[in-house]
């Protein structure tokens, strides 16, 4: 390509046609390829989201099994027995 916009194309007639169409393609390619990126992005943050959440719920999940009742509501569950 000679140039980088298509208001700074000068040519003579014979190959304004095919300018026109690689500038088109161009311009195709690189719409395709910023919605990839911004796919991945989305994609990747939403990955990282649900990742960050199920390890949070383990450690939870993880403290709640640590903890021991404590010695009022072992009274309270031995006393009418």
């Amino acid at each position: 390509l000679r140039c980088c916009t298509a208001a700074s194309v000068v040519t003579d007639g014979s190959g304004a046609g095919a300018d026109e169409r690689s500038l088109y393609i161009m311009r195709v390619v690189q719409i395709a390829v910023m919605c990839v990126l911004a796919l991945t992005v989305v994609f990747g943050i939403f990955f990282l989201g649900c990742n960050l959440l199920i390890k949070s719920e383990g450690m939870i999940n993880f403290l709640v099994k640590e903890r021991r009742p404590s010695k009022e509501v072992e009274a309270v569950v031995v006393g009418p027995y």
